[in-house]
């Protein structure tokens, strides 16, 4: 289907990031190392957050009411982004941390990218805002992924 609204895109967003949360719920079931397992319970635990995030502009009294029923052209068929959805089907790196925050990076970036892709593409101002919103708080997430994976390295 070559047309969707907005709201198509916010609950694919968040069924993935669920997807995600549940690759590396299955990683600290096999880890063998407590670190990793700190590390793959926090980022399990930061997908399941930003599902909850995007899953919240579903709420009475949302401000992203208009922008959700907003229609967009989208010809490559979305929601079936190549990269991201490889990513949620691949098994996360249980006893390597650097590949599992790899991973976790190279999804955040992905979806950024996916963001402000709907950004320039936006037909109104409030889906443009909305869209630019979203691919900052990405931004933000990279911010705290990286400084997360310093304090465990410490550890």
């Amino acid at each position: 289907m070559r047309y969707h609204q907005v709201k198509d895109l916010v609950v694919w967003a968040a069924d993935f990031h669920q997807r995600m949360a549940q690759q590396f719920e299955e990683a600290v079931r096999k880890s063998e190392s407590e670190r990793s397992r700190m590390v793959l319970d926090y980022l399990a635990g930061r997908e399941r957050r930003m599902a909850r995030g995007l899953e919240s502009v579903f709420d009475d009294g949302s401000d992203h009411t208009d922008v959700l029923e907003t229609w967009f052209d989208d010809p490559t068929d979305f929601p079936q982004p190549p990269v991201l959805v490889q990513m949620v089907e691949q098994a996360v790196a249980h006893d390597d941390i650097d590949a599992a925050m790899k991973t976790a990076l190279n999804a955040n970036d992905t979806l950024k990218a996916m963001y402000e892709y709907r950004a320039e593409k936006a037909v109104i101002e409030p889906e443009q805002a909305f869209f630019v919103s979203l691919a900052e708080g990405h931004e933000s997430e990279a911010r705290q992924i990286v400084t997360h994976l310093e304090e465990f390295s410490d550890l």
